[in-house]
């Protein structure tokens, strides 16, 4: 007889609850993600300054246009909450006090992945081109270039561009951005 395994989703006020409750503890390195928690790979020291970097770049190029948002929570459904590397987010006074932002809010998101290009670009990036995020930048350290996802339409990106060092690299969402591929890969 073989016995069947069922998974426990949990939506994102149980997720909470359990943050309340202290199961999770905000030094948990976890993320929401289709009704799963998923445990985050350590950030490594290459990892941590691209995202550093990438944030200080685009916190001066965009100033005050965007909110730099980096690995905080979007809201994408009752069943998700990823928490992507950097979000660059559309301007409001309250700084999202009183909610995460949701996919309309969103201009840009960028993740950086040394260990979890995989994970990125199966998982995440059809997350939120199911979201209609409009552009999503995948950094591959491993392969020291940069995928480009534009064009959302029924849960997946239509267009993906890679970039290499040497190249530049223009947003398709935010027309005042445009930033070297090295600057990005450091």
């Amino acid at each position: 007889m073989s016995v069947q395994y069922q998974k426990r989703h949990f939506n994102v006020k149980e997720y909470y609850r359990m943050a309340e409750a202290g199961v999770l503890t905000e030094d948990d390195r976890v993320e929401l993600v289709h009704g799963e928690i998923i445990e985050m790979c350590p950030i490594g020291t290459r990892h941590a300054a691209c995202v550093r970097k990438v944030g200080d770049i685009l916190s001066r190029l965009l100033l005050q246009t965007v909110i730099v948002s980096i690995q905080n929570p979007i809201h994408i459904d009752d069943y998700s909450e990823p928490l992507p590397d950097i979000a660059l987010l559309k301007p409001r006074e309250d700084f999202y006090s009183r909610a995460h932002p949701d996919p309309s809010d969103v201009l840009l998101i960028i993740e950086v992945a040394d260990t979890s290009v995989d994970y990125d670009r199966t998982i995440k990036m059809p997350l939120y081109a199911k979201a209609r995020i409009g552009e999503s930048w995948l950094v591959n350290l491993p392969k020291d270039l940069i995928e480009v996802y534009t064009d959302p339409v029924n849960g997946s990106y239509q267009s993906c561009r890679l970039l290499s060092r040497g190249e530049s690299l223009s947003s398709t969402s935010l027309e005042k951005l445009t930033l070297r591929v090295d600057d990005v890969l450091g």
